[in-house]
């Protein structure tokens, strides 16, 4: 759900405040043992009307595609149907189509992102603000919202306009 008023967003491409640093460090010092590699779903999700849903999260600057963690015993399609719950309130009627994966080595030396496709979706319930997720929505591709990552970017630019395909997010 798009705000009436827009808000002022940190560019997230900005470096990240101390206790933003501070945070993953913990976490990836504990994944660091926990698992010997980190695997993230992202998911585009296209309506009829060539629109992309995006959230912006409370805990960090900009806007994302809707996605997260992989858990142990936990399949990427099982994350990603959660990760759309969660944050979106959407249910996929169709299996998404994975696009690419991903290295994100800008995040960690262990990150990798898998990145699905997702065209045919119903949606549960309009998302309302919570703890999680500041903000969500529906937005045309050629009208991003302000803040919008570039690795948003890069993903929506080779899913819609055919660019080439990186191997790095």
């Amino acid at each position: 759900m798009q705000s009436e008023t827009p808000q002022p967003v940190a560019d997230p491409e900005m470096p990240r405040t101390l206790a933003q640093r501070l945070l993953s460090r913990l976490l990836h010092f504990y994944f660091r043992f926990a698992r010997g590699m980190t695997l993230g779903v992202r998911v585009v999700v296209l309506n009829e009307r060539g629109e992309v849903f995006l959230v912006r999260h409370t805990y960090v600057p900009g806007w994302y595609l809707p996605g997260g963690g992989v858990e142990v015993g936990e399949t990427a399609e099982e994350a990603l149907e959660r990760e759309l719950s969660e944050e979106a309130n959407l249910v996929a009627t169709e299996r998404p189509v994975l696009h690419g994966f991903f290295f994100n080595r800008r995040l960690s030396r262990r990150d990798h992102v898998a990145v699905y496709v997702l065209r045919r979706f119903r949606i549960e319930r309009v998302k309302q603000p919570d703890r999680e997720i500041a903000e969500a929505g529906f937005f045309p591709l050629d009208r991003l919202p302000e803040g919008t990552t570039q690795a948003t970017r890069r993903r929506l630019a080779e899913i819609v306009s055919g660019q080439p395909l990186a191997t790095e997010w």
